[in-house]
């Protein structure tokens, strides 16, 4: 299988451009930087740290997206629609591991998956997911006399809050309880806020240090607390996570696609 990778320079790039190298049954097509890059016309296996391919980094999503049988993309919300885009015109397979989408960037996201096999993922990781299975189902046995806390940390290069992961986790605690995840979110809390609104699912950030992703549901009742925890230890896990969702979605029909469907996680 012919993968490419859309912003192959970066941290999570390189990541994958080597987990894709080091699969069976793939291979790396291409990768591409934006116009400008220092990184372009670089070996994108080299670049990675591994032996040098010859494939250099292009500057052209679309014809990226024209060679490679899937691409997997860790970019940035608007970049991420773009690819969308091209995907649904080429009729290729579209990993999305990116975050910090508003709902209306989401909504375009979505509507590709009318000509294209989106795989899309607040995290890529196998035991985030069952994170997320475990707190939608402790949330549907437990009532709201536990309240539900998402903690999570990341590194200080993070620019989005709450990480997409801890989203996931909230929506999967909201479907448990069968709320409106949007009407009892508590996204940030300071100065004189007032008592706890029975019902919410509240959130706290922390950024600092390299953490790769730390993320902590809580529900807290009157003298008993549960927490249910994933850390992770190197980006790795999510990039072992897109590239098996590459190969989950070779001959899918078009389709807007969740590691749920592609881990057999789904209810």
């Amino acid at each position: 299988m012919k993968i490419g990778i859309v912003g192959a320079a970066g941290r999570m790039g390189r990541m994958l451009v080597k987990q894709v190298s080091e699969t069976a049954g793939c291979v790396i097509s291409g990768g591409t930087e934006p116009a400008g890059s220092p990184f372009a016309g670089k070996d994108i296996t080299a670049l990675a740290g591994l032996d040098a391919s010859g494939i250099l980094i292009g500057e052209d999503p679309a014809a990226l997206f024209e060679t490679a049988d899937a691409v997997i993309d860790f970019t940035a919300p608007e970049a991420t629609i773009a690819h969308a885009r091209l995907a649904a015109e080429k009729g290729k397979i579209h990993i999305i591991g990116t975050t910090g989408l508003t709902n209306e960037q989401q909504a375009q996201v979505t509507a590709c998956g009318d000509r294209a096999v989106i795989v899309q993922g607040a995290n890529m990781s196998l035991g985030v997911n069952l994170l997320a299975q475990l707190t939608r189902k402790v949330a549907h046995i437990l009532d709201d006399e536990f309240d539900i806390e998402i903690l999570e940390m990341h590194h200080h290069h993070k620019v989005d809050a709450p990480s997409g992961t801890a989203l996931l986790l909230g929506k999967a605690a909201a479907a448990g309880r069968g709320v409106d995840h949007d009407q009892v979110a508590d996204r940030g809390r300071d100065g004189i806020t007032g008592a706890r609104k029975r019902g919410d699912i509240g959130y706290a950030v922390l950024r600092g240090g390299n953490v790769v992703g730390d993320h902590t549901v809580i529900f807290a009742a009157e003298n008993e607390r549960i927490e249910l925890t994933h850390k992770a230890g190197d980006r790795s896990i999510f990039a072992r996570g897109a590239v098996r969702a590459a190969l989950w979605a070779r001959g899918k029909a078009p389709g807007n696609y969740d590691m749920m469907d592609v881990l057999g996680l789904g209810d």
